[in-house]
């Protein structure tokens, strides 16, 4: 098998082409490292091989099970993979070895997954762009000057430059779905309690963030669901099951959906025109297809991000800090992680145990908004992200903003940094307007890749759902894809 013969097909595909013995996943496995060694010194998007590892895993691999031994990518950040580093982007966690398997990653090694490398992310997972210091960049495969989107960045390059057919990911405010969005990808974020994040986790970032993956097909994504999806013991959030099996979904009709579509930008500022013109082909497309859309008001408020999201990954980032410390025996120093991470530290530190409490209040206001919300429309529509995909170091502090950054961290200038917090979060608000609130409510939600600039820059649209259904995107999902393919479409990097 060639590269390109290679590339033409999904996980699915490459799985059913094992069982008929017209390839082994051993020779699959070969395939992927000889396109990883060719591409990753441009795109940057592995940064722990694990070749060997995938070797064995592929000579092991039933070829009967559900992926049949293929190559796989796990992102660097949350999951564990037991004799693997996890250094979650993260200096002090350079010489970090998982010494066991979270659950998920058991659920990945069932369903016949072989595990190529570990991906990038930017540290601690708290960027909607992957450029972490330890690592350097990762590179979007259809242009490497631009972004490709985090914190799964690296998942989402990989994937869009062909090393393996899909990737994990994991999102606490839109990171499958911005990657996905950045990359030409496919990419759903289930509903909370959807998967387990255990045993080293209980929920993440009070419950906001869940794993799934990025891949190029909507199969691909319901069958790796379903392989992972369930509770396990002393799960703190308990979703029932779905009536049948998401790989079974996506071959049903959705019906008529009544779709509410806003391209509104949350903080009350510009949404690029590629953008607004993505959120309205697909409009078109859905109609098309026999969907009722109308433009509704915009759900979401500016303080939903400025305030009540921030407090939280603010008081996480804090939390990070902790764990660091007990990993490195000492008290985690500024020059132990990144200084806009520290400044986030720094700020989650300075907001009382009553801040938060109150912040984690309003999730309630935001989820039965929400809620009235689905009680009109199945589905809300709207960009995924506001900008399309922007140059690397766009969005990084300026040198003015990093000196400030440095000085407040020497002195300990926590009100200082508290009055200026808010243009640099706005920074970073500004781009991703939408994907936080889906994780504040714990709705599912996908990224579908329908548009490309002229340029050739992909840019998502983004859906989202009531909680725990999953299936109803699921089938909207393979609709779209059937009416307006994008397999074929992939970068020449």
């Amino acid at each position: 098998m060639t590269f390109e013969e290679y590339r033409k097909y999904d996980a699915l595909g490459l799985a059913e082409l094992v069982r008929k013995k017209e390839i082994t996943a051993a020779e699959l496995v070969e395939l992927a490292i000889i396109r990883a060694e060719s591409v990753n010194p441009t795109i940057n998007a592995i940064i722990h091989p694990l070749y060997d590892m995938a070797r064995e895993m592929a000579e092991k691999a039933s070829p009967e099970s559900l992926f049949a031994g293929i190559p796989f990518l796990v992102k660097d950040l949350g999951l564990e993979v037991a004799g693997a580093p996890r250094s979650s982007g993260c200096r002090g966690y350079s010489d970090y070895v998982s010494k066991d398997d979270s659950y998920i990653t058991r659920r990945f090694r069932q369903a016949g997954l072989s595990f190529l490398g570990k991906t990038n992310t930017p540290e601690f997972g708290l960027t909607p762009f992957t450029e972490p210091q330890l690592f350097g960049p990762t590179r979007n495969p259809w242009d490497i000057g631009y972004t490709a989107g985090g914190s799964s960045g690296g998942s989402a390059a990989a994937v869009a430059a062909g090393i393996t057919p899909l990737a994990t990911a994991s999102d606490g405010g839109g990171s499958i779905r911005i990657p996905a969005s950045c990359c030409g990808l496919f990419g759903l974020k289930p509903s909370r309690g959807r998967v387990s994040l255990g045993p080293q986790q209980g929920e993440g970032w009070s419950g906001a963030v869940m794993e799934n993956c990025v891949s190029r097909s909507v199969r691909d994504s319901a069958a790796l669901l379903d392989a992972i999806r369930g509770p396990e013991p002393g799960d703190p959030f308990i979703l029932q099951a779905p009536e049948k099996p998401y790989l079974e979904v996506i071959n049903e009709p959705p019906g008529k959906l009544r779709i509410g579509m806003s391209t509104a930008h949350t903080l009350g500022q510009e949404v690029e025109a590629e953008c607004i013109l993505a959120v309205e082909k697909a409009a078109k497309l859905l109609e098309a297809l026999g969907h009722h859309v109308e433009l509704a008001p915009l759900p979401y408020r500016r303080e939903d991000l400025t305030e009540t999201f921030l407090t939280m990954a603010c008081g996480e980032a804090a939390a990070d800090i902790e764990k660091l410390s007990e990993y490195l025996g000492r008290p985690a120093r500024p020059g132990d992680v990144e200084r806009s991470t520290w400044a986030m530290v720094m700020l989650g530190r300075s907001f009382s145990a009553k801040d938060y409490a109150f912040h984690r209040q309003k999730w309630n206001d935001i989820s039965r908004r929400l809620g009235a919300f689905h009680q009109q429309y199945d589905l809300l529509l709207t960009p995924t992200v506001s900008k399309a995909p922007f140059r690397i170091g766009a969005l990084q502090p300026t040198a003015s903003e990093q000196r400030l950054l440095k000085i407040v961290a020497g002195l300990n200038l926590e009100g200082v940094l508290k009055a200026r917090v808010g243009p640099l979060a706005e920074k970073i608000f500004s781009y991703i307007p939408y994907t936080a609130l889906s994780n504040i409510t714990g709705q599912p939600s996908m990224s579908v890749p329908l548009h490309w600039t002229e340029a050739g820059l992909p840019v998502g649209v983004m859906f989202a759902a009531p909680v725990a259904r999953e299936d109803v995107l699921f089938r909207l999902a393979a609709q779209l894809e059937k009416a307006q393919p994008w397999m074929g479409k992939v970068p020449e990097v």
